[in-house]
């Protein structure tokens, strides 16, 4: 009976805790820097930072909106004063409107 002796390798038992450690550090640098790590969580805050910033710029503008529209709804319009704005602002008269031009000069001046 013959047997054979061999000499031991010294990689043969680091080769599971080198492995481990390659694993575990290919997790780690995805837990920091893959598409759903810490720097992708960080550009994220500030994304949304910026949209909440706008989006309390946009209500408020929706706000002013609101407010016009509802000063225009029929139950609380004055039709006269209405076609008096709306011809002002147009800088037209009806036919049968009567115009009195005043001479702001003299009315505001010290005789």
């Amino acid at each position: 009976m013959s047997t054979r002796q061999r000499k031991r390798s010294k990689l043969k038992p680091l080769l599971l805790p080198v492995s481990c450690l390659l694993i575990i550090s290919y997790f780690a640098y995805h837990a920091v820097e893959g598409e759903y790590g810490l720097s992708a969580h960080a550009r994220l805050a500030d994304k949304r930072a910026v949209l909440e910033h706008e989006l309390a710029g946009v209500r408020g503008d929706r706000l002013k909106l609101e407010r016009q529209v509802r000063l225009m709804r029929s139950q609380s319009l004055d039709t006269d004063l209405v076609d008096e704005r709306a011809r002002r602002a147009l800088n037209l008269a009806h036919r049968n409107d009567v115009v009195i031009f005043i001479d702001r000069s003299s009315v505001f001046s010290k005789n």
